[in-house]
């Protein structure tokens, strides 16, 4: 049961008209604006593969990329609860998207690669349960209809 509603908003506004629009399939091109109110302009298009421009953010980077936030800050969030200081996060997430013959796709996985760094000395079976915890709580891995992965590795700081 839901607490509390949540509500977020983003325009997504389409820049890619080269002028006729959609009249061919390679005539326009995939570029578009992610505007969020007060926040610089995240500039999108597709996946090179699918006639994306490179050097813009696709959405199959931006759920990888939600997906790695979203388990960084749940994992923080649980590391304070069970009295673990980290001093650094860094996440190497991959993702597996696969394309079928209709031109559809889907994710079948997501896998972290959190590396943390505690202060302290750390058992390794409490720093996993951390990681499961968080995966848990996690708004974004609870949202997905595929298995988010975890091979996290454990460094104690200087």
């Amino acid at each position: 049961m839901a607490l509390d509603e949540h509500r977020y908003a983003v325009t997504v506004r389409w820049t890619g008209n080269r002028g006729e629009g959609t009249s061919t399939y390679r005539g326009y091109s995939r570029d578009h604006d992610v505007e969020l109110a007060g926040l610089p302009v995240l500039k999108g298009s597709a996946d090179p593969t699918f006639h994306g421009d490179k050097t813009r953010y696709n959405p199959e980077q931006l759920l990888l990329a939600a997906l790695s936030q979203c388990h960084m800050l749940s994992f923080l969030h649980v590391a304070v609860k069970h009295g673990v200081v980290v001093t650094a996060y860094e996440d190497r997430a991959e993702g597996l998207m696969r394309t079928n013959r209709d031109g559809s796709g889907q994710f079948e996985s997501v896998t972290l690669r959190p590396k943390v760094t505690v202060a302290a000395e750390v058992d390794a079976a409490l720093m996993e349960e951390l990681h499961q915890e968080a995966n848990k709580v996690c708004f974004i891995a609870r949202s997905v209809n595929f298995p988010v992965l975890h091979a996290p590795a454990t460094v104690v700081g200087a």
